[in-house]
């Protein structure tokens, strides 16, 4: 496969995974932004990892609804904005047509349509708002369901899905680190349900969380659902170890130059999850953590560009 292809591929699935994330933190904002005597949330951790505003302009900006809205799906000034994210996922679409399904491409291509229809912004402003998200997400859902019931599990799908959970795990580690960073990354403090509802909701694992761990240590058992719950599909572990198989399947068929090296450093950072003891992270601090897994990620990622991507 032509590297120019595996890169498209790669960063396809890499913008639609980072799509889906954005909406899903989203929509749980908004519903709760109704609420902001009794959640303690506003718009600020959404504004923190999607945009590269100030504190202030943060600030500013954070109980605005409508306008954090506007900012987040559909400013091209804010880089990190929903059409921004989708038009770059189309266009690797577009130059990959021949590597992917007609109904994958035709999927990218109505949500690139939905998020620069004429009306979408008169909409976010009013009660129609959260018909909009929903109407987003279930398409971003139907990628996925469409993805994984038409694409042939070739080395197009490798790549595809390496993309897919390399930013999944990205966006946990951003996610848990703007969280925890209202707490001071303080496993001592503990803090009602819900505070951690609004994380918890954006990653699809509130009910889960519910059912699974106790009603007592919810900063603990939060850190451990999104970090280490090999059966959560949106935590760290788990986004790892199937970034490892899609790793392994590429690296298998194309052995390059640099592929031991690139394996041994996945190999580390795969480990440091697997092996990792919460209680120790609790007391070398949490924050150090989730900012080497990130470096040790964007390494990654560099790498594997270098490697099988052809970049300088």
């Amino acid at each position: 496969m032509l590297s120019r292809i595996a890169d498209s591929l790669f960063w396809l699935h890499r913008y639609m995974e980072r799509a889906d994330g954005m909406l899903r933190l989203i929509k749980t904002s908004y519903i709760l932004s109704f609420d902001k005597v009794a959640s303690g949330i506003t718009w600020e951790p959404a504004l923190k990892i999607f945009t590269s505003l100030s504190a202030e302009e943060i600030e500013a900006l954070k109980r605005n609804d409508t306008a954090v809205l506007q900012y987040l799906l559909t400013d091209t000034k804010n880089l990190n904005s929903l059409k921004v994210i989708v038009t770059r996922a189309r266009e690797n679409a577009r130059g990959v047509q021949d590597q992917i399904t007609k109904e994958v491409w035709e999927q990218v291509n109505q949500l690139y349509h939905m998020i620069n229809h004429p009306s979408l912004s008169e909409k976010l402003s009013g009660p129609d708002a959260i018909v909009v998200i929903d109407g987003l997400i279930s398409s971003s859902d139907q990628f996925c369901g469409i993805t994984d019931s038409t694409m042939p599990r070739g080395q197009g799908w490798n790549y595809m899905n390496l993309g897919k959970f390399t930013e999944r795990c990205l966006s946990t580690v951003e996610f848990t680190n703007t969280f925890f960073q209202m707490v001071n990354y303080d496993f001592t403090k503990e803090e009602d349900i819900l505070f951690w509802r609004s994380l918890l909701l954006a990653l699809s694992g509130y009910e889960l969380h519910l059912k699974n761990y106790s009603n007592l240590n919810h900063n603990c058992n939060v850190a451990q659902q999104v970090l280490f719950d090999k059966n959560f599909p949106r935590s760290l572990y788990y986004a790892l170890d199937r970034a490892n198989k899609y790793l392994r399947e590429v690296t298998e068929l194309n052995p390059v130059e640099g592929t031991p090296p690139l394996s041994r450093a996945f190999g580390r950072l795969h480990s440091s999850v697997k092996f990792a003891d919460l209680a120790i992270i609790a007391e070398t601090g949490l924050e150090p953590f989730l900012k080497e897994i990130r470096k040790e990620l964007n390494e990654f990622s560099r790498m594997l560009g270098q490697t099988y991507f052809s970049y300088s």
